[in-house]
């Protein structure tokens, strides 16, 4: 039998179609299964899996007639089982490439748009064809006994931006579903700008992204710094070694801040970001500089009282316990959902004997987030001094709850331990 002859017997075609659509749906759904558990990405994707439908499949037999047509009862093509994962952002496409070029054996890596200019329209993809893995072919035929995976099946995996997928779908209705396509220039001329635009904000996004990247790991460095200071000054005040003063540094030590004196990038993201970097980098005097000219600005509130947080650490960071209290309290002020500035006034005045301030302030930050496990550790540090031995140990608890467990939160609670059994 000719492939024509093959071709013309539609009925016998959607017979071993419907036959082995059960199996198809199995190794579809294993492989995604596979993604699911295995791609680690920073970002979430979505998932779109499909069977082709009969009658896509045919058509696409009676335009192409592979090589498999004849050969096996049921033909195979490219595309029959595929998924598409949609990224939010443009690194996306490669991290979830290298990933899968890991996980299975490649058979084609494609990029679909990468040769077009701007004044062209036509949707951006990579498709990568992949063997079906061994276990998974083994696993499905048991499940569907007397079904056996079609010679030389593969999967196509397509990756796409979302905006890169929203294209898609709309271009694939407006040019390949309908009658008419557009070739008046006019028409075509607004498909490529839409089609640039949407490139380029997919490019925006990236650079938004890259610079949030950049500066929450500036965050987390500097957190962890001042968080390590606090955890070493309450240690020691636990183990009775340590007393701290209200400190202020002499008048002719601090530094003088110039109002007028302007910054020379353009936006408050950069001026934040050199900030962070300055005090991350040791470069205290620069950083509240930087922090000032921002106040100064007068910019809106929710901004004032980040700043204030930002700069109340960097006074911290000194030794300067005063000016900070005084700038975490600023925080609050114009936020006062700010629950990290609530944490940081405790842990200020815990370093300055006043537990009781500390506790109102923990709470207060618990208040509006309960799930600080440091906010709990630092509380029961303050209820230990002040001899409330059995709400500390609650406190603890929770902290211990929430995953908190290191050597200093073993040690107070074997003291609390002790204390609360000495009561009884």
């Amino acid at each position: 039998m000719n492939n024509t002859e093959i071709l013309l017997n539609r009925d016998e075609l959607q017979s071993a179609y419907n036959k082995h659509k059960p199996i198809l749906q199995s190794i579809l759904l294993c492989i995604e299964n596979k993604l699911k558990l295995s791609l680690k990405m920073e970002s979430v994707p979505s998932y779109k899996a499909r069977v082709k439908s009969f009658n896509s499949f045919y058509k696409k037999l009676l335009r192409i007639q592979p090589p498999s047509l004849g050969k096996q009862e049921m033909p195979v093509l490219t595309d029959l089982i595929g998924i598409r994962i949609i990224c939010p952002f443009l690194e996306d496409l490669t991290i979830v490439e290298k990933q899968l070029v890991k996980l299975f054996d490649i058979v084609e890596i494609e990029r679909k748009g990468a040769g077009r200019t701007f004044s062209e329209f036509g949707y951006e993809s990579i498709h990568i064809l992949l063997d079906i893995p061994e276990e998974i072919k083994k696993q499905v035929e048991q499940e569907h006994s007397g079904l056996k995976v079609p010679n030389s099946l593969v999967c196509e995996i397509q990756i796409r931006t979302i905006l890169q997928d929203a294209w898609a779908e709309v271009e694939h209705e407006l040019v390949y579903k309908s009658e008419f396509s557009p070739f008046d220039l006019p028409l075509r001329r607004k498909l490529a700008s839409t089609n640039a635009s949407l490139s380029l904000a997919d490019i925006i996004f990236q650079e938004i992204r890259d610079y949030q990247n950049k500066l929450n790991r500036e965050l987390d460095f500097r957190r962890t710094n001042f968080y390590e200071q606090a955890d070493i000054l309450s240690h020691q005040k636990l183990d009775d070694e340590l007393f701290v003063e209200n400190v202020t540094e002499p008048e002719d030590e601090k530094e003088i801040i110039n109002p007028n004196m302007q910054y020379v990038h353009g936006t408050i993201d950069d001026m934040i970001l050199e900030a962070i970097h300055a005090h991350n980098s040791g470069e205290l005097a620069k950083a509240q500089n930087i922090y000032t000219q921002i106040l100064n600005a007068n910019p809106n509130e929710i901004v004032k009282s980040v700043i204030y947080k930002h700069r109340g650490m960097a006074y911290f960071a000194q030794n300067k316990y005063y000016e900070a209290l005084e700038d975490f309290t600023k925080s609050v002020e114009n936020d006062p959902k700010n629950f990290r500035s609530m944490y940081y006034i405790g842990i200020v005045y815990s370093l300055q004997d006043d537990d009781e301030k500390a506790v109102e302030y923990f709470n207060k930050s618990l208040e509006i987030n309960e799930y600080q496990s440091h906010v709990y550790y630092r509380k029961a540090l303050s209820e230990y001094h002040l001899c409330n031995f059995s709400s500390a140990m609650e406190d603890l608890k929770k902290a211990m709850k929430l995953g908190l467990e290191n050597d200093e939160v073993q040690k107070l609670y074997e003291n609390l331990s002790a204390k609360i059994e000495l009561q009884f």
